[in-house]
């Protein structure tokens, strides 16, 4: 049976979203600020050759390059000023996130609430500097290697592109924190779609003129598209998809009142650490990938550079074995973080609740673990099959097609993630506007009784 906020949402209409007016604002900010990230995309560092560096980039686009450049919405191809994304945030929040269960001051911090969770924010930041400005560094190093890319090598162009780089990565950290909380959906989550998507139509149309031309077979293309929907259709009906645990009210009197027991559920997702485990594989991946490839781009590449690269490199073995491990990690590690059962058993003996034929408490805890643990079995194979499978079709037939697995995870999972959102908003607006109406009539009343007195 559906409960009443799930009637009330089924029964919004576009009626409801005109008078909504906070709603609105929230969508214009996020699409604003959107917009702002992709002219940010179009603008290139100072010092570098376009052409020169065109023509190298094509060079190493078949490897972590092209995807990296897929999730920077293009930025990588043109050495724009937002070329590094977010991915130096997302290194910082995964490396706090694993110092915060280990390091016993930042677990202090974490338990301490809203101060706490403050703190160690501002301590990812500094952190994402620090990842940055190393990241930027080895860019511009390998940007200065390469021949002909640079106008006027030397250390004002090493300290420009560090400053550049870096700081396109600070303002997108702002920029997704200022979206966060004054626009729609997760901001960091909603610039990484937002480049995914706007890569989309250049590769769809890159494919299909290398088809045309014979290079590519069209049944591979064809494979690959029918992979892509199913993929599609996968990842919708999972990430719809919960466990639902019965929960039980015991019955209960208030005055001269006996009131039934109630009963409802707890909902766990199958997937419930969502999209974040491959967006955390894939930055540290990206990370060291990102120098290597750079490095790569010289006319004496470092031999250590080439070795790594043909064990890890993008489509090779190592990568999709060491991106499986890091999917199945992140996913237990974040469920761990997001769900607690011993703190969501207390919280139901407080109130009352239990769950038919487990005993309140440590039992209850244990259960919760228990289902938890095997939901994200399922969940860590579901992302890491989704996530591989595009992966091996691609390397298979050599197809330069980087809209892989991840993409379409992180496309589908951000958009259901929006919209629910958005539909929480009209529902709490719905429901302001039932609570107003109440009152409305209460005091009316009130008032009529008032003069007549």
């Amino acid at each position: 049976m559906a409960s009443a906020a799930e009637q009330l949402a089924a029964n919004i209409n576009f009626a409801a979203f005109a008078k909504a007016t906070d709603l609105q604002k929230r969508i214009w900010f996020t699409l604003i600020a959107l917009v702002v990230y992709r002219v940010g995309t179009f603008i290139p560092i100072p010092g570098v050759d376009p052409a020169a560096f065109a023509q190298a980039f094509q060079q190493q686009a078949g490897g972590i390059l092209g995807m990296f450049n897929t999730f920077a919405g293009g930025a990588v191809e043109r050495m724009a000023v937002f070329a590094l994304n977010v991915m130096p945030y997302i290194s910082a929040s995964i490396i706090m996130q694993l110092m915060s269960t280990s390091v016993p001051s930042l677990e202090r911090l974490k338990k301490e609430g809203e101060v706490g969770r403050k703190q160690i924010n501002q301590y990812t930041r500094y952190l994402t500097l620090v990842l940055a400005a190393v990241q930027s560094y080895g860019i511009a190093i390998g940007l200065q290697t390469s021949p002909g890319v640079v106008t006027n090598p030397g250390m004002f162009f090493i300290a420009s592109t560090v400053i550049t780089l870096t700081g396109g990565t600070m303002f997108l950290m702002w920029l997704g924190e200022q979206v966060t909380a004054r626009g729609v959906g997760n901001g960091i989550s909603l610039i990484i779609m937002a480049g995914i998507i706007a890569e989309m139509p250049r590769i769809l149309f890159q494919t299909l003129a290398l088809a045309r031309t014979g290079d590519i077979n069209p049944f591979a293309i064809f494979a690959l598209s029918a992979v892509m929907l199913a993929v599609v259709v996968f990842v919708v009906f999972i990430e719809r998809s919960q466990r639902r645990l019965v929960v039980q009210y015991p019955k209960r009197q208030q005055g001269n009142r006996m009131f039934m027991g109630e009963s409802s559920f707890l909902p766990l997702k199958i997937n419930t650490a969502g999209v974040i485990p491959p967006i955390f594989a894939s930055s540290l991946l990206l990370l060291p990938q990102t120098i290597i490839g750079f490095m790569g781009m010289g006319a004496n590449p470092p031999e250590w550079a080439a070795l790594l690269q043909g064990y890890i490199g993008y489509g090779q073995p190592g990568h999709m074995a060491l991106y499986a491990i890091g999917i199945i990690f992140f996913c237990f590690f974040y469920t761990s973080i997001v769900f607690n059962p011993e703190e969501t058993a207390d919280n139901l003996r407080k109130y009352g609740g239990f769950l038919p034929g487990i005993r309140p408490g440590k039992k209850t805890a244990e259960y919760l673990d228990y289902v938890l643990t095997r939901l994200t079995v399922i969940g860590a194979a579901y992302i890491t099959a989704v996530c591989l499978l595009p992966e091996i079709l691609i390397s298979a037939y050599s197809v330069p097609f980087y809209l892989g697995g991840t993409s379409i995870l992180i496309v589908i999972s951000v958009t259901l993630d929006t919209v629910s959102q958005v539909q929480s908003h009209l529902v709490a607006h719905q429901y302001e506007g039932l609570i107003k109406r109440s009152k409305l009539r209460g005091g009316s009343s009130g008032g009529g009784g008032m003069l007549k007195k």
